[in-house]
């Protein structure tokens, strides 16, 4: 049986995903009913031409306004701010951040809370790299880039976490609040920098092996110009921390 203390807040950082977003909703909303723990889902779509806002208001009168919140913003500002946007109108003592493209499967929830609970954990954070965890549908160019990038993280910055460019991560709401307030990093970098200072300042990390698929509808956002800025995001990490 849940701990009705518990609530959780998942926020969904959206931006052109109308095809990806209701079957993500309901996939989350099916796991979190299964399992009876409180949740509410905070949509924060960043002005996406292709309707993907419509949508989300479509998926608001079908699941009620306490389990879909809306907080639309005018363009896209950042994955960083997205998430303080997100914050402020969360209602949960627990932040679970995820991809609102199906490379995330919302199954895997029930599992970081029971992780959470375990340990008592400030963090908790999905791995591609430890158990059995993987990747599926990348190619071999995108595997090399992830697992190289992963690798030279770990020997430079020491960040006790198996995978620190992963994106599905459980957070206790106010370390969350003190980690993005620490962090400067834009981009993907931004994540590798979370789970960095989560190191930095103490916290505890623990992790939940998970599949990573790449996602269903859509193209990926990463791109030359995202390895850039990782590495030198990586570089600066390496010389403050």
């Amino acid at each position: 049986m849940a701990e009705k203390k518990n609530k959780y807040s998942v926020l969904l950082p959206t931006y052109n995903e109308k095809d990806n977003l209701p079957l993500i909703v309901w996939l989350i909303v099916k796991y979190f009913t299964e399992s009876k723990y409180d949740f509410e889902i905070i949509v924060i779509d960043d002005g996406s031409p292709d309707g993907t806002l419509e949508v989300a208001k479509q998926l608001e009168k079908i699941y009620g306004k306490d389990k879909i919140v809306l907080r639309p913003r005018e363009k896209k500002l950042g994955l960083g701010t997205a998430y303080i946007h997100g914050m402020k109108h969360a209602t949960g003592n627990f932040i679970i951040i995820m991809d609102a493209d199906l490379s995330h499967h919302p199954k895997f929830i029930p599992e970081f809370i029971k992780k959470q609970k375990e340990g008592d954990y400030d963090v908790v954070s999905g791995t591609r790299y430890s158990g059995d965890g993987g990747v599926y549908g990348w190619d071999i160019k995108r595997k090399v880039v992830s697992r190289t990038a992963n690798y030279i993280t770990q020997v430079l910055l020491r960040p006790g976490a198996s995978d620190v460019t992963g994106s599905f991560r459980l957070y206790k709401k106010e370390i969350l609040e003190k980690l993005i307030n620490a962090c400067v990093s834009k981009g993907y970098v931004f994540q590798m920098e979370m789970i960095v200072r989560a190191t930095q300042f103490g916290c505890s990390i623990g992790e939940v092996p998970i599949s990573f698929v790449d996602r269903v509808y859509g193209t990926s956002k990463l791109g030359g110009s995202e390895i850039f800025y990782f590495l030198k995001g990586l570089l600066y990490l390496f010389a403050t921390t």
